[in-house]
């Protein structure tokens, strides 16, 4: 693994396969609802990082048993023993670290128990709000605070079960406080129905967590993105395939894409239920050939690179505007990023980020609250450093200028390690060159 900082070097010509690691989003959803059914759980293919990490440590703190049983093409095959909706200490420290997922799933998932749950994680993450989640489980009669008054972590929850009943919960900020919320549900002492208030953020990710549930036993009825109606159930233990995770290979679409060249993702294809697979429909708009099968999707880029421009709402896939913006830099016409201001409170800022490096590459770029405008490079970029704010998509996504120009150095490579460890030899794979320096 990297340190310190790479140099990246263009491949002569870009033409790879990649196998993806398992999606951070279904591992994350995947291991708590194993975790709360009864009886155990098989996982295949689950994701290999922090964030996974993260959850896996967390469950276990809670009495849900999780062990290897080998490695998989996108990661490990898991067995997750589970509680049966009630977690057995009545006491837990749990350290998310900077794992967003971590904090709101759990958060709601701890009122379950019966006992003292507090929540913490690194020092950006108790910049992270989620007043709005703890607001909503107050409403219900949860005792839940940010334990320094911040509306971040920590949280503490005196926990003594999920009351139903009928709560509004804030869709403006994170889809999150919603899935958090809708998969507790099924063990509340009656039936919950949520309101959301707002505009709801990130709407394909409630559909993920919805089927999720589906397919774990759970019974939701729904009013469009504005109320859900939960039924008091449980989860039933079974085997779930993770899909190869569609934003990592947003990645390697992309350097197809800047590079002119092609790439074959394995792992997640026609019947996905990531909404990061609209970029594929974005790309398709910019002059790519995209290919989609059962499970793999082929990417070629326009030749020499000339991508057209546009204006783009991201808000269902928010987590590729950072992708998006760096391919920018290659094409023909600006590209507007709309629509995703909730970037900003994210393991970084991500809109004043990108719009800081994109600039110190040499680019005109415009940051507006809620997007980004982005003016193509005249030529090749300055030669620098770009810094990371340790922020796993801030590196992989400038690895993208890395591999059409060189001289550029990515620094902290080593933040990758949140979601996709092995982003660094993937790359080396493809042709890239990535050399460890200082």
């Amino acid at each position: 693994m990297p340190s310190g900082r790479v140099s990246l070097t263009p491949p002569t010509a870009f033409d790879a396969e990649v196998v993806l690691p398992g999606s951070k989003s279904l591992t994350n959803r995947g291991l708590l609802l194993a975790a709360l059914a009864a009886g155990e759980s098989h996982l295949r293919g689950a994701l290999v990082a922090e964030d996974a990490s993260v959850m896996r440590a967390a469950l276990q703190e809670l009495g849900s048993e999780v062990r290897e049983l080998g490695p998989a093409p996108g990661g490990v095959d898991l067995a997750v023993t589970g509680v049966a909706g009630r977690w057995t200490p009545e006491r837990a420290e749990l350290d998310v670290r900077l794992s967003g997922t971590a904090l709101r799933f759990l958060t709601a998932a701890v009122c379950l128990g019966r006992g003292r749950f507090r929540l913490d994680g690194n020092a950006r993450m108790r910049e992270r709000p989620v007043e709005d989640q703890l607001e909503a489980l107050r409403s219900l009669g949860v005792d839940a605070r940010s334990e320094l008054g911040t509306g971040c972590p920590p949280v503490v929850v005196n926990a003594d079960g999920l009351p139903g009943g009928r709560v509004s919960v804030s869709g403006e900020r994170s889809s999150q406080y919603l899935s958090g919320l809708l998969m507790a549900a099924p063990y509340a002492r009656s039936p919950l129905t949520i309101d959301v208030a707002g505009e709801l953020q990130s709407k394909p990710f409630v559909d993920m967590t919805l089927g999720l549930m589906e397919e774990f036993g759970a019974r939701v009825e729904r009013e469009d993105y504005r109320r859900f109606h939960v039924p008091a159930g449980r989860y039933e233990a079974r085997e779930h395939r993770i899909e190869g995770d569609a934003m990592a290979a947003g990645y390697f679409w992309a350097m197809a894409a800047m590079t002119g060249g092609s790439v074959t993702t394995l792992g997640v294809g026609a019947n996905s239920v990531q909404g990061d697979m609209a970029l594929l429909e974005v790309l398709e708009s910019m002059g790519c050939e995209v290919t989609v099968g059962a499970c793999e999707v082929r990417v070629v880029g326009p030749h020499g690179g000339s991508l057209s421009g546009g204006r783009f709402d991201l808000n269902g896939f928010p987590d590729q505007a950072q992708t998006l913006a760096v391919l920018a830099l290659a094409a023909q016409a600006p590209v507007h990023v709309d629509n995703v201001w909730n970037l900003r409170i994210k393991e970084t800022d991500r809109l004043r980020a990108l719009a800081i490096e994109l600039r110190r590459l040499g680019a005109e770029v415009e940051e507006r609250p809620d997007g980004l405008t982005v003016w193509p490079l005249a030529g090749a970029p300055r030669p620098g450093v770009i810094a990371t704010y340790g922020d796993h998509r801030m590196a992989m996504a400038f690895a993208l200028a890395g591999a059409r120009w060189p001289g550029l150095v990515i620094d902290d490579p080593a933040c990758v390690d949140k979601t996709y460890p092995r982003f660094w030899s993937d790359l080396a794979r493809a042709g890239v060159g990535v050399e460890a320096s200082q």
